[in-house]
């Protein structure tokens, strides 16, 4: 489960997937037709890993119910400075 941003922090997506660099890599390179393609969100800023797909895709609907604020509160204990986490997934 990841969440993803444009450069200026102000659009945030949601999603899951099975392998977290291919889907940021597709993310970042604009393979995606869709609302990531067309708002440049190409920013990592936060991720959950899980070893149960159901869970994951349990914890991505409860992220996309929460209020914008409850979003940026749980990126910022984990991220404050919103950086891009590609570089750390990628070593």
């Amino acid at each position: 489960m990841y969440i993803i941003t444009n450069r200026w922090n102000t659009i945030f997506y949601i999603g899951v997937t099975n392998n977290l660099i291919r889907r940021i890599y597709e993310h970042k390179n604009k393979l995606i037709k869709g609302f990531t393609k067309k708002y440049n969100i190409i920013k990592l800023v936060y991720y959950e890993q899980f070893s149960d797909p159901e869970n994951a895709v349990k914890r991505e609907k409860q992220l996309k119910n929460w209020h914008r604020d409850w979003k940026i509160n749980l990126i910022k204990k984990n991220n404050p400075d919103f950086k891009d986490l590609y570089s750390e997934i990628i070593k």
